[in-house]
């Protein structure tokens, strides 16, 4: 057996940091109270997170780039009949990576615009009306069973490849590598230089900071009260 870089390091920080930044979101959300301004702060980070990933799927190394993995249904027919041989995502893979992005993306979006009618409002909410807010914010709580719903798939799926399978799909995500029996017929990843990081990085600062809302203008002082007397 031979190994052969198949994973970046930015993709592999990526991985990481978007788990437990989820984890941490979906924590906070749930207890509530005064960790609703970490849940905020997490979201924020999330939307960053995401926006540097649909950058480097871009520009990244080989396997993180969308048009490696991003596979249509013969490619999905092929890999059901064990006729599929490749070192990135395979196609049911690339369906799950995409799916996980959408339904965080969007749980995201209706967080920052979210309210809890209590203290807490989202960073975006003062762009829309208080009956709009609510509305997201239903979806925004429905949508964490959904994502509760699609992290217990990728566990069970890692769980599945490594138990019945043979294949350690977490060991890759650590060292960036990965073992192969042939290692002419595999093309290690190539590409995703300082350059193309230097792009992926702005590109999710700059989302981070439209999510934070920091861009928007202070709302006006409170009139002065009018004396007692």
């Amino acid at each position: 057996m031979h190994e052969v870089r198949i994973w970046d390091l930015p993709l592999r920080l990526f991985h990481w940091l978007l788990a437990l930044a989820v984890t941490g979101a979906m924590i906070s959300g749930q207890i509530g109270g005064n960790l609703m301004i970490w849940h905020g702060r997490l979201g924020v980070f999330v939307a960053g997170l995401l926006g540097f990933r649909l950058a480097w799927g871009l520009v990244g190394s080989t396997n993180a780039r969308f048009a490696s993995f991003v596979r249509g249904p013969s490619a999905i027919h092929a890999y059901l009949r064990g006729q599929w041989h490749g070192l990135g995502h395979n196609p049911l893979g690339a369906l799950s990576v995409l799916g996980m992005l959408t339904a965080l993306g969007l749980q995201t979006l209706g967080g920052l615009f979210g309210n809890d009618d209590i203290a807490f409002q989202g960073p975006l909410y003062p762009l829309i009306s208080k009956e709009t807010s609510d509305w997201v914010t239903g979806l925004h709580r429905k949508g964490f069973w959904l994502i509760l719903l699609l992290v217990a798939t990728h566990l069970a799926a890692i769980v599945f490849y490594l138990r019945v399978r043979g294949d350690n799909l977490i060991r890759p995500m650590i060292t960036g590598r990965r073992h192969v029996a042939h290692p002419d017929a595999a093309s290690p990843a190539h590409g995703g230089g300082a350059v193309a990081l230097i792009f992926a990085l702005t590109v999710g600062v700059a989302a981070a900071y439209g999510a934070s809302g920091a861009w928007q203008a202070p709302p006006p002082p409170a009139p002065a009260a009018a004396p007692a007397w």
